[in-house]
């Protein structure tokens, strides 16, 4: 098993859950984060005064997935969230000892 960490654009959320959906691709957790990258933020002008804005908001995801599953997933969410300018996030993927279902107790690739 593999937990495949994805750090997106808000906007491109629902997209990005859309497709996945369409793959029978349903259990994950969604964060709402805030961080940079190599945008390093972004500089406005608010009531006359310049300000720079280091951390942009984000949404993480959370998958866990059977390994035969990893590439798949990746490919979707890669192109679901491409928007081609900076700060379009970043793919982390993790190996997973296991899983435990708790309501059933049910181990490993069963309980995912």
């Amino acid at each position: 098993m593999k937990k495949i960490e994805a750090i997106i654009r808000s906007s491109r959320l629902e997209a990005v859950k859309e497709a996945l959906g369409k793959y029978n691709i349903h259990g994950m957790t969604v964060t709402h984060v805030l961080g940079c990258g190599l945008q390093r933020g972004q500089t406005e002008y608010y009531r006359g005064n310049l300000y720079t804005i280091n951390l942009l908001p984000k949404v993480k995801l959370e998958i866990i997935s059977l390994d035969n599953r990893v590439e798949e997933i990746v490919a979707i969410i890669c192109r679901e969230a491409r928007t081609g300018e900076i700060s379009d996030g970043k793919i982390f993927i993790y190996p997973v000892e296991t899983a435990i279902r708790i309501r059933t107790g049910e181990q490993g690739d069963e309980a995912i």
